[in-house]
């Protein structure tokens, strides 16, 4: 099954729009199109631009259109577009396998499929067909998703600031009043959850999707803690960034799953997050152990958990472990150990979560 596309990249002229902007001066958006592009949007799919045009001319046309705000990253100039549609992957940190790129032209489509072959290229008469193809239909439509768009606009402002800004980088994380909130994951959330296990790739722990059924499953389990973990920032909210799954047995807790954006790893969510678990673990008197599986995507993860203090069990194994069932001998599944030892959660981010101590959580715990 193809992946779902994260952002389709648009050619201008004749693809996006119908004429030549340098050469006719006027140029017509078709209704249907405009229709294509917002109907993306909602699906949570990210969309730019590479055109060989002048910025400012093209620019200016699509903000009149009333579209410019629909694109991010757009690369508009005179390069090669394989180059073009590659610094906006990179830009996003996006696979090129979740890249797609529409031109009218077989030639540019060429060009980019033979520098960049994961990508998905497609032709211009297909652009109405776009919003009916499977891979242009992720599998979940949440709040996050919808605002997708926003959320990544929000976050290239900030960047700006953060190069902008004089001091150090915990002075300028302090500035931005982050507030981070774990709690327990809701029938309504699910999708949410589901959704960052599918998403991220680098920061996944063991690259498993969960299910919607298995998920409200779990929920519903006593001995599981399925937390979904937001964030916010005088920018504004980020959204859902991280997905804990946890299961309870005496003396210990298994951490099965541990997934957050690559979105929020500039700001030490993933550590807040490891440093959170850790202490709630310490405090409650308990070992943890942890699920991790290499991809080719996740070595971010493995040097998250490494520096939080975890080893493999095979280097210090300790008899915590034996009320675990064994781990698959096929799949390259590791354990991951971390003995109990209070933490400083963060200097930089508020943290408030349930107590994992009782069935409720209680208050959140600043």
């Amino acid at each position: 099954m193809a992946a779902t596309v994260k952002c389709l990249v648009w050619d201008l002229d004749d693809t996006l729009w119908q004429g030549t902007l340098l050469e006719d001066g006027e140029v017509h958006l078709p209704e249907e199109v405009r229709k294509v592009v917002i109907e993306l949007d909602s699906r949570g799919i990210l969309q730019s631009v590479a055109s060989r045009n002048d910025h400012e001319h093209a620019w200016a046309r699509l903000e009149a259109f009333g579209l410019a705000e629909y694109f991010v990253l757009p690369e508009i100039g005179w390069g090669a577009k394989s180059e073009s549609v590659k610094r906006i992957a990179d830009r996003l940190n996006f696979a090129l396998t979740t890249i797609a790129f529409v031109d009218d032209r077989p030639a540019e489509r060429a060009e980019v499929a033979f520098h960049l072959p994961e990508v998905r290229c497609y032709p211009a008469e297909q652009v109405l067909a776009l919003t009916d193809l499977a891979e242009f239909t992720p599998a979940t439509s949440t709040v996050d998703s919808r605002r997708r768009r926003q959320m990544y606009q929000a976050g290239f402002r900030r960047e700006a600031e953060r190069e902008a800004a004089p001091g150090t980088d915990e002075e300028f994380l302090r500035s931005l009043d982050l507030r981070m909130r774990i709690g327990r994951a809701t029938g309504e959330e699910l999708s949410r959850v589901e959704e960052l296990t599918l998403r991220t790739s680098q920061m996944n722990a063991t690259g498993v999707h969960y299910p919607d059924a298995v998920l409200r499953e779990l929920i519903t389990d006593p001995r599981h803690e399925v937390l979904v973990v937001t964030l916010t920032d005088r920018f504004g909210p980020h959204g859902a960034v991280g997905v804990l799954l946890l299961e309870r047995h005496p003396g210990l807790w298994h951490l099965k799953l541990l997934a957050t954006s690559c979105r929020v790893v500039a700001y030490g969510a993933g550590a807040t997050l490891l440093n959170w678990l850790a202490d709630t673990a310490a405090r409650s008197g308990v070992h943890l152990v942890a699920d991790f599986r290499a991809t080719e995507r996740n070595r971010m993860m493995e040097i998250a958990y490494r520096f939080a203090g975890f080893e493999g069990l095979d280097e210090a194994p300790c008899p915590c472990a034996d009320v675990l069932a064994p781990a698959p001998e096929d799949g390259g599944l590791q354990r991951l150990h971390l003995a109990p030892g209070p933490r400083v959660v963060s200097t930089v981010i508020d943290v408030a979560a349930p107590d994992l101590n009782t069935p409720e959580g209680g208050p959140a715990t600043p």
